[in-house]
């Protein structure tokens, strides 16, 4: 049997950029994904031969200089991406039901952000610079988000202001409000008790630089994968962790899996949901002030996915994505839709065409989906590898929602429906089925602003060679959870005596 320095728990960015990292400075790296695929929210999958994404829709800081670039470039992958940069004066367009014809533009460069946005809001310019200062001001204090080196201490004063406040005391325009919040689907929602930093950390990287992954979120894990095997890094798929054998100074000695398979490392990183890692390691080892915590973690909202096959050379390319509310209110309360009221929002992207062209074949609509709805269905489990069909009342049940959500984007785009050749959905249940939120939850656990310290992680647990990274326990994204892999990995070289 092979022993290994390191051995990780999932194949998502934050698991695949940690095992790279620990594999570059030359450590023995076993990386194992229970799925057939690797990659966690980089999945894609093809339909009618046109590639979807499932949880990466674009992308930001990829700018040469910018936050997500350098970390890429430093394991050598970021000039071998294939991208588009988004429009430069409205990566992102927010709209409204009772104002259809206006988009309210998310544009590219803090300078251009504004003025774009004071074409709209003349009034407001005092409020977007204050805007504008706050977001690029909050960042610089997370020093990897700045590419620096810095200690893992928070800044509690800082994490604990709250968004709504923030915006309250800058404007009192409800409309310039919404617009400002029109991406926080992003980050899930938006709750009296979000953070300002969540919103900061989420938006800044795109407001920088905006970008469309032209072959997929895939991508990422292919050229990471191709990367850890140069570096001589072993990997295993359809290989589920189960269990932990523990010597008597509570430290991890073997790793059992589902599949009857033993492994031995010096040190484990978990890149898996928390709750579910506290499966695996059990109560015993963890002190009961931890395992309490980790349980009461509220998650994320979950979400609903139309993908749609669309007829050639007749729907318009958009270089941009758009976020759609029934009103004002709705950016605040699109989570927390009645059962017949559903929409209150969603988000619609879409992949760039193949042949450059100005039409696109495909859509992806996005919207919120309450996990009580699928209450019947919960003790289900199904993938393309194991489990089975939920059945025909679940298909029946998605296609009812997928022509609610496509009404409400009749409203904006009144001829979708008929140019529609093949659609394809997924709800929670089919994010909690491959990523392993219990909840299919988009971005983990929420943060709190009143009890900020509840959700934050450091990489170290009382296990004395587990370590965690990812969403669970960190910012989420893609900017969030590479952030977190480059922490795990340089506290795991500082306590391992790896250094």
């Amino acid at each position: 049997m092979a022993k290994y320095d390191v051995l990780i728990i999932g194949s998502g960015l934050s698991g695949l950029f940690s095992a790279l990292l620990l594999a570059k400075a030359g450590k023995r790296v076993c990386v194992l994904e229970k799925n057939q695929q690797y990659g966690g929210n980089l999945q894609t999958f093809e339909r009618n031969h046109i590639l979807f994404d499932t949880g990466v829709h674009y992308i930001g800081g990829l700018a040469e200089k910018q936050v997500l670039y350098e970390y890429f470039n430093k394991v050598g992958i970021a000039n071998k991406l294939s991208l588009e940069r988004l429009d430069m004066n409205g990566y992102d367009r927010i709209c409204f039901a009772n104002t259809p014809s206006l988009m309210y533009p998310h544009a590219q460069g803090y300078e251009n952000f504004i003025q774009q946005l004071l074409l709209y809001f003349p009034s407001e310019k005092k409020a977007l610079e204050q805007y504008a200062d706050t977001m690029q001001s909050v960042c610089a204090q997370f020093p990897l988000y700045n590419l620096k080196q810095g200690d893992a201490k928070y800044n509690t004063e800082t994490l604990s202001i709250k968004l709504l406040d923030f915006l309250n005391s800058i404007t009192t325009d409800e409309r310039l409000k919404a617009v400002l919040l029109g991406s926080n689907f992003l980050y899930g929602g938006t709750t009296e008790q979000t953070p300002l930093y969540v919103h900061a950390l989420s938006v800044n990287s795109y407001i920088e630089s905006a970008w469309r992954l032209t072959q997929g979120g895939s991508q990422i894990t292919d050229l990471l994968i191709k990367q850890l095997q140069l570096h001589g890094a072993d990997l295993f798929n359809n290989t589920e962790v189960t269990a932990f054998e523990y010597d008597s100074y509570n430290t991890i000695s073997s790793i059992r899996t589902k599949q009857g398979k033993t492994f031995e490392a010096s040190h484990i990183i978990s890149a898996i949901d928390i709750k579910q890692l506290l499966n695996i390691t059990g109560k015993v080892p963890l002190k009961p002030s931890f395992y309490k915590r980790v349980q009461c973690l509220k998650p994320t909202a979950a979400a609903f996915s139309l993908h749609l096959v669309l007829k050639p050379n007749i729907f318009r390319y958009l270089p941009y994505n758009i976020y759609w509310f029934k009103d004002n209110n709705s950016v605040y309360q699109a989570a927390n839709y009645s059962i017949n009221d559903f929409p209150l929002s969603y988000m619609i992207s879409m992949n760039p065409p193949k042949n450059g062209g100005e039409f696109t074949d495909n859509m992806t609509i996005l919207t919120y989906m309450n996990p009580t709805e699928l209450h019947r269905w919960e003790e289900s489990f199904y993938t393309n590898t194991e489990g089975k069909s939920r059945g025909e009342l679940y298909e029946i049940f998605k296609r009812q929602r997928a022509m609610d959500l496509l009404d409400c984007v009749a409203l904006q785009f009144p001829t979708i429906k008929n140019i529609i050749t093949d659609y394809y959905t997924s709800t929670p249940l089919t994010y909690r089925d491959y990523i392993g939120n219990f909840t299919g939850a988009m971005y983990g656990y929420k943060k709190n602003a009143d009890h900020i310290m509840e959700s934050v992680f450091m990489p170290q647990t009382h296990i004395r060679n587990l370590y965690v990274t990812g969403q669970s326990v960190a910012m989420h994204g893609l900017v969030g959870v590479t952030i977190s892999a480059v922490l795990t990995y340089q506290i795991l070289m500082r306590s391992s005596g790896f250094l």
